[in-house]
């Protein structure tokens, strides 16, 4: 809390006491010296020729035995320094510093937390509050929904875990801090602070697409031509990539290379199927994909999630077909289209399956 705020709020806090003291007069000045900390309270009345207020206006005869070079409509400040405000004017004074200090704290607490938000910050689980956790920050607590849980994740008090910070408002409270474990962002940050290539801009990550305690797929694009931009985000023996599915309780992660070609793109996206053709309708952002017979399970994925998440991370829906199916061969295979919203399930069923 910065000195100068402090010393402000005294001052006012032993104005209103004055004004107890000396009634409702708005003429009262305190004023803190900031080097000896000595106190002294002015009463300031302006220079007349005949007084009419006692309280606000002081005689020119008056004034000019102070200082000789007052003059008419100047300002003459009163030394008024009571030797003892009282007890309840103390107690009025301590009230209104103690609030004042509450006040700064939570702006301090609100501004620090407040260039947290989409960043990604270490909390402590505290206890859990019915089907939410209650996470200690550091200086103040958030809590953690059950909207914004990984199913079947459970935590324990003291355990320490990653949490992405959605959104901080300001309360009366203090600040309300909304955190989620389920945010794709979560993975981008935790890249960030595991890569040092990404944390450099050397690697972008161009788009990323997830289904939180399942899957990830993560699609990257290096600045320099000497850096392979899955490689450095995978390290050396996977030790990087490891070290985040560690933290996110074994979720799988797809790394695989962004493109500016929206066929290769969608191609690199429906890994680790491999693709024949790739047909893109740029205006319909749609696309329709031909891989292999033995393929197209792969490619779509156990219950539609490798088409979905490569849907998302591309912008495109998705049709993928099976060779035999798009060149008309004796074996016949079931479509999938992977469209871009959650509603799958549905889909799946009209599709049917993809066994031969």
């Amino acid at each position: 809390m910065d000195k100068e705020i402090l010393l402000e709020a005294i001052e006012n806090s032993l104005l209103a006491a004055c004004k107890n003291e000396y009634g409702k007069s708005d003429n009262i000045k305190v004023v803190i010296n900031r080097d000896n900390g000595k106190v002294l309270v002015f009463s300031e009345k302006t220079v007349v020729e005949e007084v009419e207020d006692k309280v606000t206006e002081i005689s020119l005869a008056d004034a000019k035995l102070k200082d000789a070079h007052y003059d008419l409509g100047d300002i003459v400040q009163i030394e008024v320094t009571p030797r003892n405000f009282g007890r309840i004017a103390a107690q009025k004074a301590k009230q209104v510093v103690v609030q004042k200090i509450r006040e700064e704290e939570r702006k301090s607490l609100y501004n620090q937390y407040y260039g947290k938000s989409k960043d990604i910050v270490t909390g402590v689980i505290q206890r859990k509050v019915g089907s939410s956790y209650s996470v200690n920050l550091g200086k103040v607590d958030a809590l953690l929904t059950e909207s914004e849980q990984v199913r079947g994740e459970e935590f324990y008090p003291t355990e320490r875990i990653k949490l992405y910070v959605v959104d901080v408002k300001d309360t009366s409270k203090g600040p309300r801090i909304t955190v989620s474990r389920t945010h794709p962002e979560l993975v981008k940050r935790l890249f960030e602070a595991e890569v040092s290539e990404v944390k450099d801009g050397t690697v972008e990550i161009k788009s990323i697409s997830r289904e939180a305690g399942s899957r990830t797929k993560l699609a990257v694009y290096s600045n320099n031509p000497e850096v392979d931009p899955v490689g450095a985000c995978v390290g050396m023996n996977g030790m990087r990539v490891n070290a985040i599915v560690d933290e996110l309780r074994g979720e799988k992660i797809d790394i695989i290379n962004w493109s500016q070609d929206s066929a290769v793109f969608i191609e690199n996206a429906l890994s680790p199927a491999k693709v024949i053709s790739v047909t893109v309708d740029e205006e319909e952002k749609s696309a329709s994909v031909v891989v292999p017979n033995h393929q197209l399970s792969l490619a779509i994925g156990k219950e539609g999630q490798n088409a979905r998440l490569a849907a998302r991370l591309t912008g495109y829906k998705i049709d993928i077909k099976s060779e035999a199916q798009a060149y008309d061969m004796p074996l016949k295979y079931e479509r999938y289209e992977a469209a871009l919203d959650d509603d799958y399930d549905a889909d799946m069923e009209e599709e049917g399956s993809w066994e031969e």
